[in-house]
């Protein structure tokens, strides 16, 4: 009986292991208000537990200052939602962007900063995972 279990539990974690490699990364987000405070994605599929972090960022769709974070887990994640560190207006531009729990120092704190490897964008096939919305 043991055996069964064990091959069971292996045969599992092989799977999921599998599927979040093959799984299509993103971000999905409208369009909102911050007048509360909090930035929303609607859901976030990511391959490795980290962070949705919010840029600010323009046409030229460069990621800016960070304004706010939030932790996500492995796999898919609904309703994220990321308290603004500094005010934001309607008609901002912001990127959600999916960032790695690796390179740091502290697994749990979130020690990116504009530029810096710890804790970094995750890129597939060179593009970042992200999603840009407009402040209503």
């Amino acid at each position: 009986m043991k055996f069964v279990t064990f091959t069971t539990a292996t045969l599992l974690s092989t799977t999921m292991a599998f599927a979040a490699g093959d799984m299509v990364q993103g971000v999905t987000a409208a369009d909102q208000s911050v007048a509360n405070g909090i930035v929303s994605a609607e859901k976030i599929t990511a391959a490795q537990n980290g962070w949705l972090v919010v840029h600010r960022t323009d046409a030229s769709m460069k990621p800016g200052p960070v304004v706010a974070y939030a932790p996500i887990r492995e796999g898919e994640t609904m309703d994220v939602a990321a308290i603004l560190t500094e005010p934001v207006a309607p008609g901002d531009m912001l990127m959600l962007m999916v960032h790695g729990e690796d390179g740091g120092n502290i697994v749990g704190n979130f020690e990116y900063t504009l530029g810096a490897k710890e804790d970094g964008p995750v890129r597939i096939d060179g593009n970042l995972v992200m999603t840009v919305i407009t402040v209503q």
